[in-house]
C-alpha cells in the first residue's frame, strides 16, 4: 500500500496537487502493534495469505469507495435490491429470523435460473444486509460467480465461516459448491457437486431445489457424466411435473435449441411467463422458434425480451451492455425482424444500439457490444433494403461515420460507394474508388511487409524445431547407449555368477504370465499410436489462415468490385454487373436478381430456390422470388410464389424497393394495394401479454433527479442552472480520498476542452462546506469548476452513487443533457480516470438527433 501511495502522491504532485495537512504515506505502527509482533505465537499466528475478518478490515486503512468485507465486495451491485414480481416460483426454506430474507434468497435463486447472475447477486447481498449471519446468502453470491474463481471463493469464505447458524440442509448446499469451486479439474468438478446433490435429495427427497439443480448440473455436464439427453429431459420434466411453471423450462429449451428444437416447443410456451421479468426468459424461446423457421414468434420473444430489459435498465439505472446478453438478444432480434419485413423497426433498433452509451468496459466498436451490432445491423439491413438515400444520410451523420479503424472503414466505403452509385451520384462513387484505391496500394505493401515476415519466422520456426529434434535424437542415443550397457552388464553378471535354484512351479508361471501380459499391453499401444499417427498423417492439413493484411486487400478489392458491380447495374450492363458482383460475394438474394436481369433466368431460380431451402420463410427472399419468376415470363408459378410471401407478410412493412417492385406484379394479379394478409395465431405458444406492458422498444436516457448545494462560500449551484446546455457531474468522497485527488487532478486540465464543447463541469462532495476549502487548496492552482457539498449525502443516494449494502459512498461520473437526462454514467467502488474518453463519448452523446444541448461538434 505504502509504495503505491507514494507512487501515486508523485503523479499528483506533478499534476499540481498536494496532500492535505496531517495526511501520512504510511501509518507508523504503534507500539501494541509491534509488541504483538514480537510476542506473536506460531500456533495461533494467522496465515500471511488470509483475508482479513471483517472486524480487521474496519480497524485496517480502506480505500474510500472500497468494501470492508474484501475485495470480492467491490465489485457487482452495490444498489439495495428490492422484491420484484415474476422472477420464478421457487421454495427454498432459509434460516433466519428476518421474514425477509427467504424472500431475497428464493428472489435470488429464481434469477440464477434466468441467468440473470447480476441482479441474482443484489438479491443475495440484500438478503446478507438484512441478516449478516444467514449462510445460504453467502452461497447464492458464490452461486451468481461460480465463473469468477477469485469473487466466488471469497464469497464462500463468508458462507463457511457462518455454517454453525445453517440449518443441515443448508450445510449441504455449501459443501457441495465447496467441493466444486475446490477442483480444478472440470469433469471431476461436475461429478462432485453432481454426486453432492444427489445426497441432498437422498437426505431431504421433497427439496425440489436439488432437483433442479440437480437437472441442470446434467445439463451442463451431460458429456462429463455420460447422461443422454432424454435422461436430462426426464430429470428436468420430474421437476416440472411437481411444479409446472419452475423457470427449469429455461434448461429445457437450451437442451434441445441445436438437437432437436421441436421437442422444447411445449417449454418455449412457458418459459417466459414463468419468469416474466427476467429478459433472457423471453430471449430463449426465440432461439427454439429461429431454429424452426417461425421468425414471427422469434421476433415476439426477442422484442419481450428487449422491452424487458430496457423497462429494468431505465428503472434501476442500469447502462446497457452491463447486462449479459443485451447487445447478443437485440442484434438477433434485428435480424429476424428483417426477416420478417420489419425494416423500419430494424432500422431503428439498430440506430438506438449505436446511440446507447459506450463504456471501455462494457461497449466499444472493438468489442461484440451493442455499438459493434448496431452498425453491422444498419449497415445490414439499409443494403438488403436498398435504402440507399438513408444509408448516404447515415454514413455522414452520427451513425455510421468514419471508424478510423481499416476494416470497419473499408467496409463503410463499400456500402457508400453503391449506394452514390444507385443513386447516381458519380462525383462521389469517384471520390469513394479514389481513397479505395490509395488504401489498396497501402495494403498490398503491409501485406508483402507481413509475408516477409512471415518467412522469417517460419524460418526460425524451422530452424528451432530442427534443433529440438536432434536433441531429443541425441537423448534418445544416450539413453538407449546407457540401457545397452546395463543390458550387457547384467548379462555379463549372470555368466559369472552360479545357477540359481529352480524356481518353484507356478510362480515362474504367473511371473512368465504377467511379463506376457504387459508385452502384449505394450505392442496394442504402439499399435494403437502407430494407427492414428497414420490417420493424422492423411488427415488434409488445414488451409493457413490469411495474414490480417491479406484480408484487407481482399476485401478492398471486394469493395472496388461492389461498386463498379452496382454502377454497372444502374447503366443496365447486366452481364458486367453479374461478374463484378460476383467477385465481390454479394448478397446471394440480389444476386440472383441481377442473374434473372441477364436473361439467365434458369440460374436465377435456381439460385433462389438453393438460398430459400435453408433459409425458407424470409420475406425478402420470397419476394425476390416473385419478381425472378415473373421476369422469366412464369406467370402461375409467381402468383403460386406470391400465395407463399403472403403467409409470412403479417408483419411486412412496405416501402421498401425490394416489395415495391412487386405493385405492378400485384396489380395485374388483382391483388389490393397493401397485398399484406394477417397471420394466424399459432395454438402453441402459450398466453402471451401485450408487449408495450414489458417495457419500451428502445432504451431511453433516464431523468437526473433535481438538486441545490452549496459551495465553499456558501453560494448555491442547482441543476437547474444547467438547463439547456450539458454538464458533468462528478461525484467525489472528500478531501481526504486519495483517488478522488486522482480523479479531481486528471479532469481539472480538460476542463477548458468541455468547456470548449460547450459542457460545463461541477464536482459533489461528502465534505461539509467548511472542507470544501481543503480540496481546493490541495489543488495547485484555480479549481476550473465548483466543488459542492453533499454532506448528508442525499443526492449520493438518489443518483445510486452509494453503497446501500454498507451504507458508504461510491464514486460517480455522469453526463447530463441539456434537457436533464443522465446520458453517461460510471459508478464504481473506483473513480473513472479517463477524461478524454468522457469528452469524446459526450460529443457523441449530445450530437444524436433531438438532443437539448449547445455542444459543439463530434470528435472526428
Amino acid at each position: 500500500m505504502a509504495v503505491r501511495l507514494s507512487f501515486s502522491l508523485l503523479v499528483l504532485a506533478v499534476s499540481g496537487w498536494s496532500p492535505p495537512a496531517g495526511y501520512a504515506q504510511e501509518k507508523a505502527p504503534s507500539k501494541t502493534v509491534e509488541a504483538a509482533v514480537e510476542a506473536k505465537d506460531p500456533v495461533k499466528e494467522k496465515d500471511a495469505n488470509a483475508e482479513p475478518t471483517d472486524a480487521e478490515k474496519t480497524d485496517a486503512e480502506v480505500l474510500a469507495g472500497h468494501s470492508n468485507h474484501g475485495e470480492a465486495f467491490n465489485a457487482g451491485p452495490r444498489q439495495k435490491a428490492y422484491l420484484m414480481q415474476g422472477t420464478g416460483n421457487i421454495q427454498f426454506p432459509v434460516t433466519s429470523k428476518h421474514p425477509d430474507v427467504q424472500k431475497f434468497v428464493e428472489q435470488g435463486i429464481g434469477q440464477l435460473h434466468g441467468y440473470w447472475y447480476f441482479e441474482a447477486e443484489r438479491s443475495f447481498r440484500q438478503a446478507a444486509k438484512l441478516d449478516p449471519d444467514c449462510a445460504i446468502a453467502y452461497w447464492g453470491m458464490a452461486m451468481a460467480n461460480r465463473n469468477n474463481k477469485k469473487r466466488s471463493g471469497g464469497f464462500m469464505a463468508k458462507a463457511v465461516e457462518r455454517k454453525a447458524n445453517a440449518s443441515p440442509r443448508e450445510v449441504l448446499y455449501i459443501d457441495a459448491l465447496a467441493a466444486y469451486l475446490k477442483e480444478k479439474n472440470g469433469k471431476k468438478r461436475t461429478q462432485a457437486i453432481y454426486k453432492a446433490y444427489q445426497q441432498i435429495i437422498e437426505k431431504f427427497p421433497e427439496d425440489l431445489e436439488a432437483k433442479a439443480r440437480l437437472a441442470y448440473t446434467m445439463y451442463r455436464g451431460r458429456s462429463s457424466l455420460g447422461k443422454s439427453y432424454e435422461e436430462v429431459d426426464k430429470a428436468l420434466r420430474d421437476v416440472l411435473a411437481v411444479n409446472p411453471m419452475h423457470p427449469v423450462h429455461h434448461y429445457r429449451v437450451h437442451l434441445w435449441d441445436y438437437k432437436d428444437p421441436s421437442k422444447a416447443l411445449d417449454s418455449s410456451a412457458l418459459c417466459g411467463q414463468a419468469s416474466p421479468s427476467i429478459a433472457h426468459m423471453w430471449h430463449m424461446p426465440g432461439h427454439i422458434y429461429s431454429r424452426l423457421k417461425r421468425y414471427q414468434d422469434a421476433v415476439w420473444q426477442q422484442e419481450a425480451s428487449a422491452r424487458v430489459d430496457h423497462a429494468q435498465m431505465m428503472r434501476d439505472w442500469v447502462m446497457p451492455d452491463q447486462i449479459s446478453n443485451f447487445a447478443h438478444n437485440n442484434e438477433w432480434l434485428i435480424r429476424n425482424l428483417a426477416y420478417v419485413g420489419r425494416w423500419q423497426d430494424a432500422v431503428d433498433l439498430s440506430k438506438n444500439m449505436i446511440e446507447l452509451p459506450r463504456h471501455p468496459k462494457y461497449n466499444t466498436l472493438r468489442r461484440r457490444g451493442s455499438a459493434y451490432y448496431g452498425r453491422l445491423r444498419l449497415f445490414d439491413t439499409l443494403y438488403k433494403f436498398e435504402l440507399w438515400d438513408e444509408l448516404v444520410a447515415a454514413a455522414q451523420g452520427p451513425h455510421l461515420e468514419a471508424t478510423n479503424k481499416d476494416t470497419a472503414d473499408v467496409k463503410r466505403l463499400r456500402y457508400l460507394g453503391v449506394a452514390y452509385a444507385e443513386t447516381g451520384d458519380t462525383e462521389q462513387v469517384t471520390e469513394v474508388l479514389a481513397d479505395l484505391d490509395d488504401r489498396l496500394k497501402k495494403a498490398r505493401v503491409a501485406e508483402k511487409k507481413s509475408a516477409e515476415q512471415k518467412k522469417a519466422a517460419d524460418k526460425r520456426k524451422k530452424e528451432a524445431e530442427e534443433k529440438k529434434a536432434a536433441a531429443k535424437k541425441k537423448a534418445e542415443e544416450v539413453k538407449k547407449a546407457a540401457e545397452q550397457k546395463k543390458a550387457d552388464e547384467l548379462k555379463k553378471q549372470e555368466q559369472e555368477e552360479p545357477a540359481a535354484p529352480d524356481k518353484v512351479e507356478g510362480k515362474d508361471d504367473a511371473e512368465a504370465k504377467k511379463q506376457a501380459d504387459e508385452k502384449l499391453k505394450a505392442e496394442a499401444a504402439k499399435k494403437a499410436a502407430e494407427k492414428k499417427k497414420a490417420a493424422a498423417a492423411k488427415k488434409p492439413k488445414p488451409k493457413p489462415r490469411p495474414s490480417a493484411a491479406t484480408v484487407l486487400r481482399q476485401n478492398i478489392e471486394k469493395a472496388i468490385a461492389a461498386i463498379d458491380g452496382h454502377q454497372a447495374l444502374a447503366e443496365r450492363d447486366y452481364a458486367a454487373a453479374l461478374r463484378l458482383l460476383r467477385k465481390a460475394s454479394e448478397d446471394a438474394v440480389p444476386l440472383a436478381r441481377v442473374q434473372a436481369l441477364s436473361g439467365d433466368h434458369a440460374g436465377a431460380i435456381k439460385a433462389t430456390e438453393t438460398f430459400m431451402k435453408s433459409r425458407p420463410n424470409r420475406t425478402r427472399a420470397l419476394a425476390a422470388k416473385v419478381e425472378i419468376l415473373w421476369l422469366a415470363d412464369k406467370k402461375d408459378e409467381a402468383a403460386k410464389a406470391f400465395k407463399a410471401l403472403q403467409k409470412s407478410s403479417s408483419q411486412v412493412q412496405l416501402g421498401a424497393p425490394v416489395y415495391d417492385r412487386l405493385t405492378p406484379i400485384a396489380q395485374e394479379l388483382k391483388l389490393p394495394a397493401d397485398w399484406t394478409v394477417a397471420a394466424e395465431t399459432a395454438g402453441d405458444i402459450g398466453k402471451r401479454p401485450d408487449l408495450d406492458v414489458l417495457g419500451p422498444f428502445r432504451w431511453q436516457p433516464m431523468s437526473a433527479p433535481a438538486w441545490s448545494l452549496k459551495d465553499h462560500k456558501n453560494k448555491s449551484h442547482t441543476l437547474k442552472q444547467f438547463r439547456g446546455k450539458p454538464v458533468i457531474v462528478i461525484f467525489y468522497l472528500g478531501h481526504g480520498c486519495l483517488h478522488c485527488a486522482e480523479q479531481l487532478a486528471a479532469f481539472a486540465p480538460m476542463a477548458k476542452k468541455f468547456k470548449q464543447a460547450g459542457i460545463e463541469m461541477i464536482a459533489i462532495s461528502t465534505d461539509p462546506i467548511d472542507d470544501l476549502k481543503q480540496s481546493i487548496e490541495n489543488y495547485k492552482g484555480k479549481m476550473p469548476f465548483p466543488l459542492v457539498s453533499d454532506a448528508k449525502l442525499d443526492i449520493f443516494k438518489a443518483y445510486r452513487a452509494f453503497d446501500d449494502f454498507e451504507d458508504v459512498p461510491l464514486h460517480g461520473t455522469y453526463l447530463i443533457d441539456g434537457s436533464g437526462r443522465v446520458r453517461w454514467q460510471d459508478i464504481s467502488y473506483e473513480p473513472f480516470m479517463d477524461p478524454q474518453f468522457v469528452l469524446d463519448e459526450s460529443k457523441r452523446l449530445l450530437a444524436q438527433p433531438g438532443v437539448t444541448s449547445v455542444a459543439v461538434g463530434r470528435t472526428k
